[in-house]
């Protein structure tokens, strides 16, 4: 059945994933690369492909989202899969994204919108001005064609921040909901980690028996200097190019990502104008 690692773009999907990669998928706890193909993307054209759907008409896609699930949960070899996720859980033409029978649980990573817009206008090369644009406005990611990243080339239904956010909150009615603060995972890792796998473990009805030494091994070869020091010494698929061909650094800003002092103050109080009910809720207001 599928967990969902479910997030706004930007938000600290990656170093989730990143966390279980090498404590799931690896023998030692520590972390590579390689170790997250494990952990796929939803949608990903190469799904639709397999079924037969013509990944061309996104309405066709869209209308398969569901088949697509159920396929993936027929492989009897994994009792948990992990997918990752930036979409929305709104029901796009009538059709929705997932449902309870597909759904194991889902792990939401939400982030402080302030501190999105930098890493979102570093990652897409876009002013700050456009970037919070962004976060307020109904949007898609991906359609691009050419791109060697299967995921990139279909279309993921985001929303805004507030819509994503509030939309995966209809998990929690079945217990099946755990929502972790981006800036949780940054003060506290050990705690937030913990959290996530007690609840994976909660998930697939048995008790975390955790392996220390992999525990904090994943720990600490996920520590952002760390991954920053892999990406400059390797290739990192999720990392876009800027027009030139040249890749836009991924690992940039993380905890170091300091809007207070680098966000203009007009685009500091429309986002928290336009968020002011989710950004109490969380803590950030």
């Amino acid at each position: 059945m599928i967990v969902w690692l479910s997030s706004y773009p930007k938000s600290g999907n990656t170093f989730v994933r990143s966390l279980l990669a090498s404590y799931i998928f690896t023998k030692d706890g520590n972390f590579n690369f390689n170790s997250l193909k494990n952990i796929s993307q939803f949608p990903d054209i190469t799904f639709f492909e397999k079924l037969g759907v013509d990944i061309n008409n996104e309405k066709e896609v869209v209308k398969n989202y569901i088949r697509a699930q159920e396929a993936i949960n027929k492989d009897k070899k994994k009792s948990i899969v992990f997918l990752k996720t930036h979409s929305t859980l709104h029901s796009i033409d009538n059709q929705r994204f997932t449902n309870f029978n597909n759904t194991l649980g889902v792990i939401y990573i939400v982030r402080d919108p302030r501190s999105i817009v930098l890493s979102y206008s570093n990652h897409n090369q876009i002013s700050v001005e456009q970037a919070a644009k962004s976060l307020i406005s109904f949007r898609v990611l991906g359609g691009v064609k050419g791109s060697k990243i299967a995921a990139d080339r279909g279309l993921t239904h985001v929303g805004s921040w507030s819509s994503h956010y509030n939309i995966w909150k209809d998990f929690k009615i079945s217990k099946k909901y755990l929502l972790i603060k981006y800036e949780d995972l940054v003060s506290d890792t050990e705690a937030s980690f913990l959290k996530i796998l007690n609840f994976i473990y909660y998930l697939g009805k048995s008790k975390l028996v955790l392996d220390k030494t992999k525990f904090q091994n994943a720990i600490n070869s996920t520590r952002f200097e760390n991954m920053q020091k892999l990406e400059k010494n390797s290739y990192f698929e999720e990392a876009k190019v800027d027009r030139n061909n040249n890749p836009i650094t991924f690992f940039k800003y993380g905890p170091q990502n300091d809007w207070q002092k680098n966000l203009p103050i007009n685009i500091i109080k429309m986002i928290e104008n336009k968020f002011k009910i989710e950004m109490k809720e969380l803590g950030y207001l």
